[in-house]
């Protein structure tokens, strides 16, 4: 066991010493640990008695040799074996409670810091999870945050064991022999500088494998979901994909091979030189032994302890990776938990209007944050990693009124503004410059309960969690009954779909809702959004890439959840618009025109050329 942690500590990446910490990260590790004081002291009573244990069983034995076979004194050998007998439960009772306490200490800072990154996390805007790569976020919430928390547990324990540990080892040999244990300390350079040789050997392999197998990771997350998978299967690649794949894994089964080769040449040559120190101590002991000036118990407590001297030894030489390891790991938690999020609720925020509300934008300019506001280079990969410069305005003074139970459609080319001006209603995002009102209260002193009770959307793309039908709906409003889960079903024209499914509102809806057609999705989502019940529906093109049929089914469900609340729809159809109270001629950033669909057409100008080229043919 001591072997293995050995090995582990000295496999680590030494370069990690080199690193340059943020300031104050020490004291932030710390201010973590004031929780758990009462139980970090405990834990660290219990390894100090637990150590000093390591001394006891050698030199007991030594006493029994000396003491009790050799004169032949029964009593003195039954005593000690018991006592021995004694210390060993004494040690298993031991670990076990350290174990205890290291899991309480271990996984209750797990906790603390996995929910507080997985929060702050989602308080971060929609733009950030567009550059953050998924799978380095994921790395953060597991890896990085099980290498912090190491720091109270393993390396703690160990570092405070081990030092104990070889005091105490050091002392009780000195006072046995102080010839031999010079001479054994002698031995340690031999002992180490092959290990740490082939330490960085192995650190260099492991780093590869982990690489590798990160890429294995990637590709299988790419290939095995719903959208990869049929890419595959319809460009007729199964069987490229399965070649790359074995020479990816080709390539990790040799480096394990490699791995496996080097830890036994490691594991033997520690053995091989923990042999010769105790040689050397049987050697030179035993002629001292012959000589009369060490005893034949305290030649066998000399080499028991010799052999538990180098592992310790070993392992606090390299406690200073160690601990910059646990260290970075805090430090790289840290640097999620310190981007500030760009949306944020004011101190004592407003609460808007229930029912249905009115949306101004007055003098809205809008560009969208740099990567360096919104993103870290370190959650990023690849080309990504080079677009850090920020973009120009998206919109240029947008000014409008929606008053309460309109219907307003947003209409104009692609990249016009359209779906920023309801990411801005929806205060996924803050303006530059200018105001935006929901039920007349500025959006950044709006609370974020209300806003998220008043305002409703459905994207073009609605997004169903691998889950039950139920769940996804009881997303919008937990603990809501079924009935009321039916009655939005039928307004949304979807409840004849669930009643012929053979599992109902328990089906699962499979990975991004993917065993339902796009129809069918919209409508559920629709469903979701009559279950919450907003005052204001936003719906970005809600319609699009549906056949004519899914797209009646689906108006009539929006025509339901429409009906008596403010509405803003974005439609490149604008057949689908030309009832809205108003119409909104999006270009460039900015509203250039506004008005019913009859007088758009009579003004001539933007509106009236999309139209002609939708109706010409």
């Amino acid at each position: 066991m001591g072997n293995w942690q050995m090995m582990r500590s000295l496999t680590k990446d030494s370069s990690v010493k080199d690193r340059r910490l943020a300031p104050g990260t020490a004291r932030r590790v710390l201010g973590y640990a004031d929780r758990y004081r009462g139980q970090i002291a405990v834990f660290l009573v219990l390894i100090l008695v637990d150590a000093a244990l390591v001394v006891a069983t050698p030199l007991l034995l030594g006493k029994v040799v000396d003491d009790g076979v050799i004169p032949g004194n029964r009593s003195v050998v039954v005593t000690i074996a018991v006592v021995l007998a004694g210390l060993a439960l004494v040690d298993a009772a031991l670990a076990l409670v350290q174990r205890w306490y290291s899991a309480r200490i271990g996984e209750g800072l797990i906790y603390d810091l996995r929910t507080q990154v997985f929060s702050h996390v989602l308080d971060q805007p929609i733009a950030f999870f567009t550059r953050a790569q998924t799978g380095a976020l994921v790395t953060r919430l597991n890896s990085d945050v099980i290498g912090a928390q190491s720091a109270f547990t393993s390396i703690l324990s160990t570092t405070v064991s081990n030092l104990v540990s070889v005091v105490f080892i050091v002392a009780a040999m000195a006072s046995k022999s102080w010839v031999l244990t010079l001479a054994s300390l002698a031995l340690l350079p031999v002992f180490m500088l092959p290990a740490r040789v082939m330490g960085r050997r192995l650190a260099g392999l492991q780093h590869e494998s982990m690489g590798l197998n990160a890429e294995l990771g990637t590709r299988m997350t790419e290939r095995f979901n719903v959208a990869g998978a049929l890419l595959v299967k319809l460009f007729g690649r199964p069987r490229d994909e399965s070649q790359q794949y074995a020479d990816r894994a080709a390539k990790v089964r040799d480096i394990g091979i490699r791995i496996a080769l080097n830890r036994t040449f490691f594991f033997t040559g520690l053995t091989f030189v923990a042999a010769l120190a105790t040689a050397v101590v049987y050697g030179v002991g035993g002629l001292m032994a012959i000589d009369g000036s060490l005893s034949v118990g305290a030649l066998l407590a000399l080499a028991a302890l010799l052999s538990r001297l180098y592992g310790p030894l070993t392992a606090l030489s390299n406690v200073r990776v160690d601990v910059m390891t646990a260290l970075v790991s805090f430090e790289r938690v840290f640097e999620v938990l310190d981007l500030r999020p760009l949306v944020r609720e004011v101190e004592h925020p407003r609460a808007i209007p229930a029912e249905a509300v009115s949306v101004e934008l007055e003098d809205v300019v809008f560009a969208y944050p740099s990567p360096d506001e919104i993103s870290l280079e370190s959650l990023e990969q690849g080309s990504a990693t080079g677009d850090r410069a920020g973009g120009g305005p998206v919109l240029r003074g947008v000014s409008f009124r929606v008053e309460p139970g309109q219907l307003v459609a947003l209409v104009g080319p692609s990249g016009a503004g359209k779906t920023t001006i309801t990411s801005l209603v929806a205060r996924l995002y803050d303006p530059t410059s200018g105001r935006v009102r929901v039920g007349g209260v500025d959006l950044r002193e709006a609370s974020f309960d209300s806003l998220h009770e008043v305002v409703g959307m459905v994207t073009q793309e609605a997004h169903l969690f691998h889950d039950t039908i139920r769940a996804n709906l009881d997303y919008a409003r937990p603990g809501v009954t079924d009935e009321a889960v039916w009655q939005a079903l039928r307004a949304a024209q979807v409840a004849s779909l669930v009643e012929s499914l053979p599992e109902g509102l328990d089906t699962v809806v499979g990975d991004r809702g993917h065993r339902l057609s796009g129809g069918e999705k919209q409508r559920l989502a629709i469903a979701r959004l009559l279950l919450k019940g907003p005052g204001l529906v936003i719906l970005d093109e809600a319609t699009a890439h549906l056949d004519s049929e899914s797209e009646a089914a689906v108006q009539r469900a929006l025509d339901s959840a429409l009906h008596g609340r403010t509405a803003m729809v974005i439609a490149h159809r604008l057949s689908t618009v030309r009832g809205a109270d108003l119409i909104l001629v999006v270009d460039g950033g900015r509203v250039v025109q506004q008005g019913t669909h009859a007088e758009l057409l009579e003004r001539g100008g933007l509106y009236a050329e999309l139209y002609r080229t939708q109706f010409t043919d």
